[in-house]
């Protein structure tokens, strides 16, 4: 199936030849480390988890960008030109493959961590006829967001470790090891995930955009999105009054908006139904107040978690 993400423009593909003229590095850093280059946060995470000590890892996304509708800069470009490894999830990252063409490095390890796991079908966005179309003629639009489950989040880790593992064999048994040390804590935290929400006295929540398909699979959910698989995406009249009238209908409570994008869809629904609102957030990137209390991934889904089973449990 082909991949379909809707994205706007890249600004990149007019840069100036000159902005990445010259060799790209093609050895480790003047440290000794690999220069692995992540897009957004959930890459930018595991992939530290794996590399420990022996790269140096950065996101090109920043923390508190929505990552569906960044593109990169010049200095961008360059850190992927210069890169030894680069991850991404695929899909999300609209620009990479224009980009990797852009800024060519022959002995650059790539790392597509979406790649060889099976994806579901994302639901479509109202606004994007022209994609509609295509899907109508066998392309499909996939739902990208396969971090949201740790257990597909161990199968992206294990894509990390074969991706540095051939870029530095040197250090394959230290890959391995960290790797599966990080698994272990995503293996409880599913776990977690089982016992918590094995109970519930409701199966449906209503959030504001179709991030967390493969979560509610997983966990025996259903996920009501207002919206389709991009956040920014304004839902139609008639698909916020179906909404509304689930929501009413099914006395649901709590309606989920997320990090990093506006919940005024979300605060409407929630205002019209006599509920009230919380985070259920996609982890697409860190919020200023999730450094200040430390939080990682695992402590994201474990908040995520806790959400759940309160909404759920109303």
């Amino acid at each position: 199936m082909k991949k379909i993400w809707v994205t706007k423009s890249l600004a990149f593909t007019v840069l100036s030849t000159a902005l990445l003229s010259g060799c790209a590095s093609n050895t480790a850093s003047s440290d000794g480390k690999l220069n692995v280059v992540t897009s957004f946060y959930p890459m930018y995470e595991f992939t530290k988890q794996v590399a420990g000590d022996h790269a140096n890892v950065i996101a090109l996304i920043p923390s508190g960008a929505e990552p569906h509708d960044w593109e990169p800069s010049a200095k961008d470009m360059k850190q992927l030109k210069n890169a030894n490894v680069f991850v991404y999830n695929g899909i999300v990252e609209g620009w990479a493959e224009q980009a990797l063409k852009s800024a060519e490095n022959k002995n650059r390890v790539v790392v597509e961590a979406i790649k060889g796991i099976e994806l579901m079908e994302g639901l479509p966005e109202e606004e994007h006829e022209e994609d509609h179309k295509k899907e109508a003629h066998g392309e499909k639009i996939l739902d990208p967001h396969i971090w949201l489950t740790p257990v597909l989040a161990q199968k992206e880790v294990e894509a990390i470790v074969v991706g540095l593992t051939q870029a530095d064999p040197a250090h394959k048994e230290d890959y391995r090891k960290n790797a599966d040390a990080y698994i272990g804590k995503l293996k409880a935290l599913d776990e977690s995930f089982k016992t918590g929400l094995k109970n519930v006295k409701r199966k449906e929540f209503v959030t504001q955009h179709a991030a967390f398909g493969y979560l509610a699979k997983e966990y025996g959910l259903t996920q009501v999105p207002i919206a389709g698989l991009s956040p920014e995406e304004e839902p139609a009249p008639d698909k916020m009054a179906e909404i509304i009238k689930f929501a009413k209908d099914n006395k649901v409570q709590t309606i989920f908006f997320e990090t990093l994008v506006d919940p005024k869809v979300a605060n409407t629904i929630a205002k019209e139904v006599g509920a009230k609102t919380d985070v259920l957030n996609p982890i697409e990137g860190l919020t200023d107040d999730d450094k200040k209390k430390n939080l990682d991934y695992i402590g994201v889904m474990t908040n995520n978690l806790e959400a759940l089973k309160k909404a759920l449990n109303e």
